[in-house]
């Protein structure tokens, strides 16, 4: 074997070696993304679970709120919301929220506290899904743009990912809790 095919066999193996190791990374970052975005449905989960708890205390109290309390509870029983329903049902949990402010034995009921308390620790949890998404969808993207891993994701069909963002601006913010 001369050197020339030595060189040869020798870059068609790193060559090989490399695009393996790339395309290895982007599974690696696109499965990140999945599981951000599996952590997103945990918390939605979890909330969705104490819409029907809260809409029931404050039901308990506040009787004269049904149109409030039926869309809440029927945008809580959607099977797979789309942002536009969580922002919805954000929106809603926060005028449950306040019609609680109304009640001051509602506010005192020991039941109540920790629902809202339980909800706090949903609406941060969520927060911090979103944030863990976003981050795993930015790593993913710019593989997916860098040179010359574009080469492999085009080669392969990776396609970008979307960030996880709000209809608006105010949903930003975690339903506000009053003590």
């Amino acid at each position: 074997m001369n050197s020339l095919s030595l060189t040869l066999w020798a870059a068609v193996v790193l060559l090989a070696l490399w695009l393996a190791w790339t395309y290895n990374r982007l599974v690696s970052a696109r499965n990140a993304v999945k599981e951000g975005w599996s952590g997103i449905d945990v918390q939605l989960k979890r909330r969705h679970d104490l819409v029907p708890l809260l809409v029931d205390a404050v039901g308990a109290y506040a009787r004269h709120e049904r149109g409030l309390l039926e869309r809440v509870a029927r945008l809580r029983s959607r099977s797979v919301p789309d942002l536009e329903e969580e922002a919805e049902l954000s929106r809603g949990l926060e005028q449950l929220l306040a019609v609680a402010e109304a009640y001051p034995d509602l506010k005192a009921s020991a039941n109540f506290l920790s629902l809202q308390r339980q909800l706090v620790e949903v609406e941060e949890a969520l927060q911090l899904a979103r944030r863990y998404y976003n981050g795993a969808v930015r790593v993913y993207n710019t593989l997916l743009e860098s040179f010359p891993t574009l080469l492999v994701a085009r080669r392969f069909g990776f396609t970008p990912a979307r960030y996880f963002e709000l209809p608006l601006a105010t949903e930003a913010r975690p339903p506000e809790v009053k003590w």
